[in-house]
């Protein structure tokens, strides 16, 4: 090659060398930008919300067949009385969680325990889930998640709690995980080591007309807009459940739990999922505490509402599309017989899979 080639010829190498870097300079530091680290010990995971540790057979052969390796069990609520600080609905353990499941003690604070004097209760929760941990047994806890649904108003001093909390732990060698409400997405992340991000309770339950308040893609869709960004390792948590929703004259008036629709003295069918009260009668509501009671009449109306398994795995599939890695664990929302049995087995392997 002689003088004249090499002088044309190099430019054009430069040249092309130059392009291709301008190409992949924005490509590297979008993928570092959308990088994040994933949870700790990523395992096919379950809520347990009930007052009472005890697992049915149907509830065992589904954690067996669904690999399930860890359960995010609720020990306690933290709610104000009397203008105190207190723990309700306390879980009571009939027999010993099972063999070989990661236990992660969760704690869910009501909103109104931030308007009192929280000074103390770092040192509180963190000593309770622990005792409680040591009394029923439970052991290799590596981790405690705390729920509690923030807004603007209470973030500030709902950070400071969990970094109390955190210090408190991690002299323990203990993590610390909190949930991730969608609207949450657009505030700064909570100091923990990682996040679960609550896919439901998207819509309004008290509009009548809501077609599904436990979860619709279009509802959830506008907040997601900030998922690739969060700045904080993040898993998912699914629902499974579904709730028994009682309207009088199309105004809601609660959730009802573990209603029988089949009862034809109480209830006449209507429409797939709408059932007329033809008595009255006091019914269990919504809620961890068990003493809770709602009174329907004759006349009132009963909505049935559950996300269809294709919702789920529509949602979930987005979730890996927008956020890759977001799937690596799956927590469903809960573990409980009366749920689970009503999807198939294929369904909850597609759920599961990363």
């Amino acid at each position: 090659m002689n003088t004249i080639e090499k002088s044309v010829l190099h430019p054009v190498r430069n040249i092309a060398t130059l392009l291709l870097l301008l190409v992949m300079i924005p490509l590297l530091l979008f993928s570092c930008k959308n990088s994040h680290d994933e949870v700790p010990r990523p395992a096919p995971s379950v809520y347990y919300w009930r007052t009472v540790m005890q697992l049915d057979s149907l509830e065992r052969d589904f954690l067996t067949r669904n690999k399930v390796q860890k359960m995010y069990l609720r020990y306690f609520d933290v709610v104000v009385k009397e203008g105190k600080l207190m723990p309700n609905a306390t879980l009571h353990f009939t027999e010993p969680v099972p063999e070989g499941l990661e236990i992660v003690p969760t704690v869910f604070i009501m909103e109104n325990c931030l308007d009192v004097d929280t000074t103390k209760l770092a040192k509180l929760l963190v000593d309770r889930l622990v005792q409680m941990s040591e009394t029923n047994g439970v052991t290799g806890v590596k981790e405690v998640q705390v729920d509690f649904d923030w807004t603007g108003r209470t973030m500030q001093p709902y950070y400071d709690l969990l970094l109390r909390m955190r210090h408190l732990l991690k002299e323990r060698g203990l993590g610390l995980s909190a949930t991730i409400r969608l609207h949450q997405l657009s505030m700064p992340p909570p100091p923990v080591d990682y996040g679960v991000l609550m896919m439901y309770n998207t819509g309004n339950a008290s509009d009548y007309d809501c077609e599904n308040p436990i979860l619709d893609y279009k509802a959830a869709e506008p907040y997601l807009k900030n998922l690739a960004d969060y700045d904080l390792p993040l898993c998912a948590a699914y629902p499974v459940f579904h709730w028994y929703l009682h309207y009088r004259r199309k105004e809601f008036q609660g959730t009802l739990y573990d209603v029988d629709l089949s009862d034809s003295t109480l209830f006449y069918r209507t429409a797939p999922s709408k059932y007329l009260v033809i008595g009255s009668r006091d019914l269990p509501s919504g809620g961890s505490d068990d003493a809770l009671s709602a009174h329907i009449r004759a006349g009132d109306e009963v909505v049935l509402k559950q996300v269809p398994a294709s919702t789920i795995i529509k949602v979930h599939d987005k979730l890996s599309t927008l956020r890759p890695g977001i799937n690596g664990q799956v927590i469903l929302y809960d573990l409980d017989s009366k749920f689970i049995n009503k999807y198939q087995s294929t369904d909850y392997e597609k759920i599961f899979n990363p």
